[in-house]
């Protein structure tokens, strides 16, 4: 093995298998071609955003000008990512990709980011399963007193696979004595152990790329992809890769980050709960764009309205998919009333993407493929997408990205204590190994996370004012987390790892500064 990289996690089962010396020296190789980019990259992330809290807006980049007038479009699709009416997303926990992968779905978006908890188990855990389902071998067997077995059916979503984000490290590996970055690591291995299987099978690894800031960070992604392809003997331009579009200063750079990505790119995706997340912890300092409670900030109100029109209108000009944005409501299969409201839900909001041009669309739970698919299949009839619908009436306007008022929307103590609450379960669900928790009929995952802390954190900071009057203050929001720790310590939500979760979002809230991604002081309290 390579003696510049030190594994530092505690031995698992699937070691032998995932971190081979070929794999680790492969790993190095691109920690040390790319992580000195990465860095300044980052350090980039950070003067931007000392600028945005000086008073400065987020812009069309004028130095990019002749890339958004030029004519040109991504790479054309392959065949098996050119129909996504669907797109079923979660974390690369077995049962799970057994079940997302069989459940009617186009794709299945295999996660290492929002929806797993990132203990070292189950990331090594994780890379093993998708070499299981890469080669269809993935299975649960019955146990021996009875239940029931999980195999793939003969014919499964196309498969995609999120790494983490550009911001996170591998705390239990490093390269030279540094922490490997986490979205290495992930791509990294899936591609050494998998990529010749991929195309030995007619397909390739295709990925989602998450959490970008800017087109350089594109860039970045797309010389990996050519480092890699090349050291693997693979021609550039195999992989695939469909952008989220979830944070506030990438929507300003849509365009360039298409064209970086253009002999690779699929396509770019809604990620409209971390896009919440973003717009409110890029414009955190500003008293004038303080939002009001989650509950309110729909889809219909004027910045996500602008910002989801501008994706569609990008992505048809450059020859790209759009991808509608995630439907968060979980089916109950005990209450029939809850189901039948998550699915209207569900309907509306898919028709409405449907509608606006979308080619596709985003959901969490197998028992929402049907409704999604019905839409979508209604909407495009044998059309695999509507690429050639394009939206000549979207004009990009920094104004509208920018227009964050809603109407008629408050700050209330409901939406107060349902943040707080939240933040608690789902940072306890977290700690305790599992990044995809059902929390009040919604499938919660770190970007819904990310909103409650982030809400609680811009409204008493900004001594914003509650609907009846009361300021929002620390005092305010700890007699709340009180309140909300001792009827979940009673109901037994949220237990295990609830003293640690209100520590972690204390910190959070409580703080003169803002935590980037709650992540970054959760990651501390994981093995």
């Amino acid at each position: 093995m390579d003696s510049g990289i030190r594994i530092q996690g505690t031995p698992t089962a699937d070691d032998a298998r995932v971190l081979t010396p070929e794999s680790l020296a492969f790993l190095a190789k691109l920690s040390r071609r790319f992580e000195p980019t990465r860095s300044a990259l980052l350090a980039r992330r950070a003067e931007r955003q000392l600028r945005f809290d000086a008073g400065e807006l987020p812009d069309f980049p004028a130095e990019t000008a002749s890339v958004r007038a030029g004519a040109w479009t991504v790479a054309p699709a392959p065949a098996d990512l050119s129909k996504r009416w669907v797109e079923i997303t979660g974390p690369v926990e077995r049962k799970m990709m057994i079940n997302a992968l069989n459940s009617g779905a186009s794709v299945f978006m295999a996660d290492f980011e929002d929806s797993l908890s990132p203990t070292w188990e189950n990331v090594v855990r994780g890379q093993a399963n998708l070499q299981d389902a890469v080669r269809a071998t993935i299975s649960i067997e019955a146990p021996a007193g009875g239940g029931k077995s999980y195999r793939l059916n003969p014919t499964t979503a196309t498969l995609l696979v999120r790494p983490r984000g550009w911001h996170l490290s591998e705390k239990h590996v490093s390269v030279d004595g540094a922490p490997v970055s986490a979205s290495l690591f992930d791509f990294g291995l899936y591609v050494f152990h998998n990529a010749a299987e991929r195309l030995s099978r007619g397909t390739a690894p295709y990925f989602y790329l998450p959490k970008m800031e800017s087109h350089l960070e594109a860039r970045l992604w797309n010389d990996v992809f050519d480092f890699a392809q090349d050291e693997l003997s693979i021609p550039r331009g195999t992989f695939r890769a469909t952008v989220l579009i979830e944070t506030l200063p990438a929507a300003f750079e849509m365009e360039e980050i298409l064209y970086e990505l253009r002999t690779h790119a699929s396509g770019l995706n809604a990620g409209r709960w971390d896009y919440l997340f973003s717009t409110i912890k890029t414009l955190r300092n500003r008293k004038d764009r303080v939002l009001p409670d989650r509950s309110q900030l729909t889809m219909t109100v004027p910045f996500m309205r602008a910002y989801t029109d501008l994706l569609v209108a990008t992505c048809h000009r450059r020859g790209a998919h759009a991808m509608g944005g995630m439907a968060a409501f979980v089916p109950n299969r005990k209450d029939p009333e809850v189901t039948e409201a998550a699915l209207a839900k569900v309907r509306e909001d898919k028709q409405r993407e449907a509608g606006d041009g979308f080619d596709g669309t985003w959901v969490a739970h197998p028992d929402l493929v049907a409704v999604a698919m019905e839409v979508f299949e209604k909407a495009l009839g044998d059309r695999p997408h509507q690429k050639d619908r394009l939206r000549d009436d979207v004009q990009p306007e920094a104004a509208r990205l920018l227009d964050t008022r809603v109407p008629g929307g408050a700050i209330t103590e409901a939406g107060f204590r349902n943040d707080v609450n939240v933040g608690l379960q789902y940072l306890s669900s977290w700690l305790s190994g599992n990044g995809a928790a059902a929390i009040f009929n919604l499938m919660e995952d770190v970007a819904t996370a990310e909103i409650s802390r982030s809400q609680l954190w811009q409204w008493i900071h900004n001594r914003a004012a509650l609907a009846d009057g009361r300021p929002a203050t620390v005092e305010l929001y700890r007699q709340i987390r009180d309140e909300e720790v001792a009827h979940l310590e009673k109901s037994g939500a949220g237990a295990g790892k609830l003293q640690d979760a209100a520590e972690i979002l204390d910190g959070l809230v409580a703080s003169a500064m803002f935590a980037e991604f709650l992540t970054l002081p959760a990651y501390r309290y994981l093995d």
